[in-house]
């Protein structure tokens, strides 16, 4: 009988133990993960953010008429403040192109060369990079479209050259720009062939906008270039004293009419 007793108390203690090592093992396990190291993304300018946003359309534009997409994106950055000025962001006018007297779209008064001057409005940015190669097909640049599609260099000399832009650095800023930025691996080159052909193309648009005669082209030397992005909570006081350039000669470099800077705005800050 005692033996019976021992046996029926071991085979109690027993089951209590499988029963409990049942409940142990069938309790869901939680896995603690570790957290994923998310690398944190590069800060980009103003001006990479454009270039990103309209690299495809200034391709584009280059393709229909031999424009280097690196010139097109190149006086987009510097005339609008890589988009954030008023006429980028309230006309969608990437190119500051003034109304003319065939203009018939919406019209937007600016102060520039004098009070309260009437630029185009576009419906998108898109309209506004269309309408800066067509403005180009004037007879003035048209000896730029014998160039290649790939000669930003004789393009921004010539832009300067026909009168494009009044500031004397103008070609200088644009090729400035074209390096800082690499834009010219949006170019391509073109055989002869098929620049023939796109020569004749831009020529008949509008058509006799070729002159009789060539115009020689101006060339000079580069000259090293330093251009400052302006940054939120910057003045025209704060960049004069960082560059160690006096706040007349910072305006009279940048063509500046008055003292108001914005985000993204280019400035030329080297003499």
């Amino acid at each position: 009988m005692k033996n019976i007793v021992i046996l029926l108390f071991s085979l109690s203690i027993l089951t209590s133990s499988c029963g409990l090592l049942k409940r142990q093992y069938s309790t869901p396990v939680k896995v603690v993960e570790k957290p994923i190291n998310v690398s944190p993304t590069t800060s980009k300018t103003a001006a990479e953010i454009y270039i990103d946003q309209f690299k495809n359309i200034a391709i584009r534009e280059m393709n229909n008429t031999g424009i280097p997409a690196s010139i097109t994106l190149a006086q987009g950055i510097l005339e609008s403040g890589s988009g954030n000025s008023k006429l980028a962001k309230e006309a969608n006018n990437h190119f500051g192109i003034k109304c003319t007297s065939d203009w018939a779209g919406k019209t937007i008064l600016e102060d520039d060369d004098n009070k309260d001057d009437c630029f185009r409005v576009y419906k998108s940015a898109e309209d506004s990079f269309r309408d800066h190669s067509e403005f180009l097909k004037r007879k003035r640049y048209a000896p730029l479209f014998e160039l290649q599609k790939n000669d930003y260099r004789g393009w921004a000399i010539g832009l300067k050259t026909a009168g494009y832009a009044t500031n004397p650095k103008y070609a200088d800023l644009l090729i400035s720009l074209v390096e800082r930025y690499n834009l010219n691996r949006f170019d391509q080159a073109e055989n002869g062939k098929i620049q023939i052909v796109r020569e004749e193309k831009i020529a008949k648009e509008p058509a006799n906008t070729i002159p009789k005669e060539k115009v020689v082209l101006e060339t000079k030397k580069t000259v090293a270039m330093k251009i400052y992005e302006v940054k939120p909570g910057d003045t025209l006081v704060s960049v004069s004293k960082q560059f160690m350039l006096a706040i007349e000669d910072l305006k009279r470099l940048n063509e500046l009419e008055n003292s108001n800077l914005f985000p993204g705005q280019l400035l030329l800050v080297s003499k």
